[in-house]
């Protein structure tokens, strides 16, 4: 495979996140989901407005994967108050990592998750946390065979659908 490269995400490639954003999200999970669950949940949380606030989030990191400049999946760390569920400071939440369908299997995910893991090193966190859906059974699978392990369950909302989420955690450091 071509150089994948790792890079810092900004306001001014909000365009770019955007379109990656709705795009892998929708690749994931709109043959498993109703498609006004889908069209509402990509508006609400891929408009410009509110990548621009997640952008601007000072606890909150994007990173793309790139091939010849070709954005082909992106991560976004949570850490502080940033993160959406446990606001624990010893910790780092990662709460989007996506790839393109075109390049899944192509260790651009693993790339990805070891930016997440480097980060979390850097930080000194203790563990590394985040959610996934149930039914996501390649992505449990992904993280289980990172470390993971599952620790709780919350709800994710799709649009007016309530989800079950795995919550799944990396001990970075020992007790």
């Amino acid at each position: 495979m071509e150089n994948i490269e790792i890079t810092a995400v900004s306001v001014k490639h909000i365009e770019a996140l955007q379109n990656v954003g709705k795009q892998t999200f929708s690749e994931t999970f709109s043959s498993t989901n109703a498609e006004e669950d889908m069209k509402r949940y990509l508006d609400e949380n891929f408009s410009l407005a509110k990548l621009t606030e997640e952008l601007n989030n000072k606890e909150s990191l994007f990173y793309f994967a790139t091939i010849n400049e070709k954005v082909i999946g992106y991560l976004k760390l949570n850490f502080g108050t940033a993160q959406t569920e446990l606001k624990d400071n010893t910790a780092v939440e990662i709460e989007r990592i996506y790839v393109l369908k075109a390049f899944q299997g192509k260790k651009v995910g693993q790339l990805l998750y070891q930016k997440a893991i480097q980060f979390a090193k850097q930080r000194n966190a203790a563990y590394v946390w985040l959610g996934v859906w149930e039914d996501n059974i390649k992505a449990i699978h992904f993280y289980r065979k990172n470390g993971f392990v599952e620790f709780s369950k919350h709800i994710f909302r799709l649009g007016n659908d309530e989800q079950t989420d795995i919550m799944m955690k990396l001990e970075l450091k020992e007790n």
